[in-house]
């Protein structure tokens, strides 16, 4: 049993968020106040930083040199320009990056178009959702009534992918090895993500449908994974039951045989 605990333990711990190592960069940064040191509190919100994407893997440099953190020579790029952001964030996010570009807000990029941080904040980046798109959001650069059209236009399929994420997260909990489904998940939210840049209702509700197949199968496996466990559960009770069962027979015959002496 205390075995059993252990290995619990040491998967959880082993599994757990991906911790950025403290930086040179953090150390400077977060001793300092006002815009200097904002971006760090905002950073230790962030996606980025549940994922191990620390200051250097966006603005290059030297992360464990005080005197270099800043150096061109290492790659440091320093905060880009606005027209810049689309290509800066596009060096990790590719796929987006192309999506983005050919979209009417790509295309108004050069006359104040919206680019990454205008939707997604820079700093404090959050794991990518629906709820994004809102009229609070939306409506600072326009009307509400197009991005509420994508926004109906995804939900369903939105919702879908929410709901095999948490079905992965039991079956990961209870020691099940979800890493391949889980990445078939990943890659399919990405590429159902994507549509999302494109702005094109017409195009979003066009795809939807492969993507919905991709999930079914998905969700079927997941079906399988668990109508399994639900047998393993049953087989389990049904052979403690047995034991309770035998147990009390054993008791009974031993209570009778005394009873005789």
């Amino acid at each position: 049993m205390i075995r059993t605990l252990l290995l619990i333990f040491a998967l959880l711990f082993l599994c757990g968020p991906v911790l950025a190592e403290e930086t040179v960069c953090l150390q400077c940064h977060g001793g300092q106040e006002g815009r200097l040191g904002a971006p760090v509190g905002r950073w230790q919100t962030s996606v980025h930083a549940a994922n191990g994407i620390s200051c250097h893997d966006c603005h290059g440099g030297d992360p464990t040199d005080f005197a270099l953190a800043m150096d061109p020579g290492k790659g440091f790029l320093g905060a880009p320009a606005y027209t810049d952001v689309p290509a800066f964030c596009g060096r990790c996010h590719l796929g987006v990056r192309e999506d983005y570009a050919a979209s009417a807000h790509g295309m108004a990029l050069e006359s104040g178009g919206p680019q990454c941080v205008v939707c997604h904040g820079n700093h404090a980046v959050q794991k990518a959702s629906i709820d994004l798109i809102n009229e609070q959001n939306c409506s600072r650069c326009h009307s509400y009534e197009r991005a509420a059209e994508v926004r109906a236009a995804i939900s369903q399929t939105e919702a879908s992918l929410q709901q095999l994420e948490k079905q992965i997260e039991g079956l990961h909990r209870v020691g099940i090895d979800t890493e391949k489904i889980k990445g078939q998940l990943f890659a399919g939210r990405n590429d159902f993500r994507r549509l999302f840049h494109t702005v094109k209702i017409e195009k979003m509700k066009a795809e939807t449908a492969g993507f919905t197949s991709r999930l079914d199968k998905i969700e079927a496996q997941i079906v399988a994974i668990e109508d399994k466990l639900s047998q393993r559960k049953m087989i389990g009770g049904l052979v403690v039951l047995l034991l309770v069962v035998g147990g009390c027979i054993a008791m009974l015959i031993r209570k009778s045989y005394h009873e005789e002496e």
